[in-house]
């Protein structure tokens, strides 16, 4: 198993619109195709900050799901589009991270 940390960089002033949207549509729509998401946050000194987590059993796992999101008629014609209006997709940063063993997220 292992986690997805993804650090985007918001577009001034959008904050506010970028969380109901997550949290309205674009979460509930990756978590419906079998997304992991563990939580998403805006850094407190800088809400242009924004950052999010997803868990993945395995490679294999996350390429099924990356096909069933991203290739998606929804993802592509409507949630995708209004993604690239939000966030600065050329500052977007994927870390992947493995827990330790005696990490509480597992």
């Amino acid at each position: 198993m292992f986690f997805e940390f993804r650090q985007y960089r918001l577009m001034p002033g959008k904050s506010a619109e970028w969380v109901k949207f997550t949290e309205d549509e674009m979460i509930p729509f990756q978590s419906s195709k079998g997304m992991v998401i563990i939580g998403s946050w805006l850094n407190e000194t800088d809400p242009e900050d924004y950052y999010w987590l997803r868990r993945f059993e395995s490679e294999a796992e996350r390429e099924r799901l990356y096909k069933a999101v991203y290739e998606h008629p929804t993802w592509v014609n409507d949630l995708g589009p209004r993604v690239r209006t939000m966030i600065d997709v050329n500052q977007i940063k994927v870390t992947r991270l493995t827990s330790t063993p005696r990490s509480v997220v597992q």
